[in-house]
């Protein structure tokens, strides 16, 4: 545009002056065109199009302003900028046959790159560029995990224009937040609101600094709320997404609601091309001031337990349960000497709320127990054969995942109707696939990939527990459950590596 406006001033006046009289002839031929039809004939001139006047505007457009400056003046202070340095180790395989590197620094496999042929290590400087928000007056502040991961030097640039030396207090990978802390005053700590109360549609604004230029503010609304997108550990999301727009940089940042509350922490983007597309992914700030105070009092984060493993409920696993709709996680294992077998939990069991919350999935269910403290008394909602119940658990402390395992005996080969080769399950083949000789069910010698248990995603290896909530001792009962199955679909209780879910055959 600038080109074109720079010529247009280049014209000279005879020039100016033709376009003037040009544009001038083109306004009256074309007043002729629309009075006059081709047979010669007067046009009526369609009526005008009626005007609609806006209502009058309120709230802050009636003052004169429709802006968030007043918020992004309160929250800015407390929004800084990480720089971190580290050394991580370079691929070996980044060298393999260049020429170049081989005669210059050796082939790694003789000794290349040290002295009297010690191999020395590879690494490389790596620099991270992230944002944090300060939590307390005096220094602590949160951020991603991934954006401290290998910091040997950690700077961080005040909005004030201060740079303060910070260092770690504790890292969470599974919920991807860290905590750092600076000595400073001065400090701006963000106002801490409430991520359980964040509805889909508010209007938040994201604060950090996108690809290094500098402190930014952008705003979009929650999309969604209990996201998950398992691209880092994956152990605990419950992201809110946003679609103000998020970049290389933003990781840490805050996000905030039209209070200037914070309500996330910026964590990661969803993109094909690596950068915003309008799919943003912020992590709980109630979640996160848990971390926070775990990290804080113990250098670790402590998480409960009850010692189920559960899963999702699909609509058609809802259908072969009896169920009215997909809320809920279904339990498929209860380890021994749990707390929820000593609660009287249940393979089958359906839990419905948690302390009173509703839980939508397996992945809430998880994230609102790893919230609860260890010991403390939890009261859990389940639905059983179609009734509804409350048990009162004690949790416990999270260290480590326990399967439950079930027991009995034999069987004999055969083709199913399920589309599926089956085999005996023997101490032999018990050893091979690492499960307890005493397990019991068919294994899965392959699947056939048109039939109905590939549709159901059924897998050479798995060992079929059960159909239709009844025990399977071997291929006759396989086979008499499958021929007595209705409209519904068939339930099948699956025994995978090191842990059970139910999938459902049509």
């Amino acid at each position: 545009m600038k080109l074109f406006h720079d010529s247009f001033k280049t014209l000279g006046n005879r020039a100016r002056a033709g376009i003037v009289a040009l544009a001038a002839a083109l306004i009256v031929s074309g007043a002729w065109w629309r009075g006059v039809a081709a047979n010669g004939q007067a046009v009526t001139p369609a009526p005008a199009v009626a005007t609609v006047t806006a209502p009058p505007v309120t709230g802050r457009a009636l003052a004169g302003r429709d802006s968030y400056a007043d918020i992004v003046k309160v929250v800015s202070p407390s929004v800084i900028t990480i720089r971190t340095q580290g050394r991580v180790k370079a691929s070996t395989t980044q060298f393999e046959g260049d020429e170049f590197f081989r005669r210059f620094f050796g082939d790694p496999g003789e000794g290349g790159f040290g002295r009297r042929g010690q191999q020395m290590p590879r690494t490389q400087r790596q620099r991270a560029l992230g944002s944090g928000v300060v939590m307390s007056p005096d220094g602590y502040i949160l951020t991603n995990a991934h954006v401290v991961e290998n910091a040997e030097e950690i700077r961080v640039d005040l909005n004030d224009g201060r740079t303060l030396t910070a260092k770690v207090i504790g890292t969470d990978a599974p919920s991807d937040l860290a905590v750092l802390k600076v000595d400073a005053t001065g400090l701006h700590p963000a106002a801490v609101g409430n991520s359980d109360a964040v509805q889909v549609g508010d209007v938040v604004l994201a604060v950090g600094n996108p690809l290094g230029l500098g402190q930014t503010v952008t705003m979009g609304i929650i999309s969604a709320k209990g996201r998950r997108t398992g691209a880092g550990d994956g152990s605990y999301e419950d992201f809110l997404q946003t679609d103000a727009p998020i970049n290389h940089g933003n990781s840490g940042g805050a996000l905030v609601n039209t209070r200037g509350q914070l309500v996330g922490i910026n964590s990661q983007i969803l993109s094909s091309t690596g950068e915003n597309i309008g799919i943003g992914f912020a992590i709980p700030v109630n979640m996160a001031r848990h971390v926070m105070d775990d990290l804080r009092k113990d250098g670790r984060v402590r998480r409960a337990q009850m010692g189920v493993v559960a899963q999702s409920i699909t609509s058609e696993l809802a259908e072969s349960l009896g169920l009215k709709s997909t809320n809920g996680a279904v339990v498929t294992s209860v380890a021994d000497d749990s707390p929820a077998e000593r609660a009287g939990f249940k393979r089958g069991d359906v839990i419905t709320s948690f302390n009173g919350q509703a839980v939508a999935d397996s992945n809430a269910l998880r994230n609102r127990v790893a919230d609860a403290a260890p010991g403390s008394k939890a009261s859990v909602g389940i639905v059983r054969d179609g009734s509804e119940k409350t048990l009162t658990v004690t949790l416990a402390e999270r260290s480590g995942e326990r399967a439950a395992r079930s027991d009995s005996g034999p069987a004999s080969d055969d083709k199913t109707a399920l589309g599926v080769s089956v085999s005996p399950m023997t101490p032999e083949i018990a050893r091979e696939l690492g499960v307890a000789r005493d397990t019991h069910g068919v294994v899965v010698e392959s699947v056939n990939p048109d039939g109905r248990a590939a549709a159901a995603e059924l897998r050479a290896g798995d060992i079929i527990v059960e159909v239709d909530r009844h025990p399977v001792n071997g291929v006759d009962e396989l086979r008499a459950a499958v021929r007595k199955s209705t409209d519904k679909p068939l339930l099948l209780l699956v025994h995978r590596k090191d842990g059970d879910l139910f999938l459902t055959v049509r």
